[in-house]
């Protein structure tokens, strides 16, 4: 259980078919336990499909569809990983917009796993301190990031995690992160 009283916030959870599961639905579980309302966005028409280590998993219910999403409805964004979900969204300009107008008003962003990518092309990243699943250690640090290999890592309200295992340290300082509102950058 939290200790921070997440109640009267909203998160976006980003996500494309092939989010890796846990990595949406604990999150999820988290913060909706510590009294935030959440709602999946995406691309996707009525329900996400996500992905379960080598296998397809569950069908998800969208709440918001991409195209009708405003920043504005929400104190924080957050983009689970997976390797499908983030590459999805990185070539969509309509989620790398929405990212970026979280990260210019200030708001709390958390990505996990290969998550980061969206924040690389959402032109965030650099001279910032984060961490990503290791593969994309090189994009991470060719958009100018202080790569590093922690399990969770935070610079000015931007949370990022390496992978499933990260999970439980994810959740703790994406709640703090959201508890504190906005940052300055």
């Amino acid at each position: 259980m939290s200790q921070h009283d997440l109640s009267g916030k909203r998160v976006a959870i980003l996500a494309a078919h092939g989010f890796e599961q846990v990595e949406l639905t604990e999150p999820r579980k988290a913060l909706e336990e510590a009294g935030a309302d959440t709602r999946i966005v995406s691309p996707a028409d009525g329900k996400v499909k996500g992905w379960q280590k080598d296998h397809w998993g569950d069908e998800l219910d969208v709440d918001v569809p991409l195209d009708q999403a405003s920043p504005d409805d929400f104190d924080a964004l957050v983009i689970p990983g997976g390797q499908m979900n983030p590459d999805f969204l990185r070539a969509n300009e309509k989620a790398v917009s929405f990212t970026r107008a979280f990260v210019d008003a200030g708001k709390p962003v958390a990505a996990i796993c290969h998550g980061p990518w969206v924040l690389v092309e959402a032109g965030v990243v650099n001279g910032r301190r984060m961490t990503s699943y290791h593969s994309i250690r090189t994009d991470m640090k060719n958009a100018g990031a202080q790569w590093v290999d922690e399990e969770v890592v935070v610079d000015q309200g931007i949370v990022t995690s390496r992978n499933p295992g990260d999970i439980p340290a994810f959740n703790s300082k994406v709640i703090e992160e959201i508890a504190e509102g906005r940052h300055e950058r």
